[in-house]
């Protein structure tokens, strides 16, 4: 017997906008790195490498502002890793999914993330983003860089290049996998309507583990 599903707000408008605009300058980003790289032609190589820039300044700006926002606001905490049913959780996307079975951590507005999106989340957020970043201002500073220190010196723009390309492909991975997952909620856009309206229909009483939990500040 399925469980009965009500709805809860479960996104604000900042972090839904913020979802739908990192998605965007994603977007513009792979598509004029792939172009300054030579992939393909469509702005054309100096247009490309000025949009790729500013876009990549904006996306630092909006990424500052999330990480402001994380912690004046304690959401930060739904982002705390854990392993505890990450195993179950793992298993139910690799085979328990397509049994119909139920997940094994529920989402709550307490406890938006299970153990598998915490470390993954986390781990894009904490790591694979700032070196994107950190990689990203070295290329685009390369002919300002000191002459007299050691780091620079060691360093060539052939690494700074081979390093940021990959960490794209690595984000491009990730977002693959997502747009996948965005499709295993209930129905097969529900997680996707929920980034939009920001209501989203949850497993009616089921309750929130203490581990789990988002004890508010």
């Amino acid at each position: 017997m399925s469980k009965k599903m009500k709805p809860v707000y479960l996104y604000t408008r900042y972090e839904r906008s913020w979802h739908w605009l990192q998605m965007a300058l994603i977007f513009i980003l792979l598509i004029t790195g792939l172009e300054v790289h030579g992939v393909f032609t469509l702005f054309g190589f100096k247009r490309a490498v000025a949009i790729h820039n500013f876009t990549g300044i904006s996306w630092l700006i909006a990424f500052a502002f999330f990480i402001f926002w994380l912690f004046t606001t304690g959401e930060w905490k739904q982002y705390i890793p854990t392993t505890k049913k990450l195993f179950a959780v793992m298993l139910y996307y690799g085979y328990g999914i397509f049994k119909g079975q139920p997940h094994p951590v529920p989402k709550r507005k307490e406890a938006k993330h299970n153990p598998l999106q915490r470390l993954t989340y986390l781990g894009l957020a904490a790591l694979l983003l700032p070196l994107q970043m950190i990689s990203g201002l070295l290329y685009w500073t390369y002919n300002s860089w000191p002459a007299d220190w050691p780091f620079f010196n060691a360093l060539t723009l052939g690494m700074v290049a081979f390093v940021h390309m990959a960490l794209a492909f690595a984000i491009l991975g990730f977002i693959i996998v997502h747009v996948y997952m965005t499709t295993t909620g209930h129905t097969l856009f529900a997680h996707i309507k929920s980034m939009i309206t920001g209501w989203e229909e949850i497993e009616e009483d089921e309750p929130i583990e203490a581990w789990e939990y988002k004890k508010h500040a």
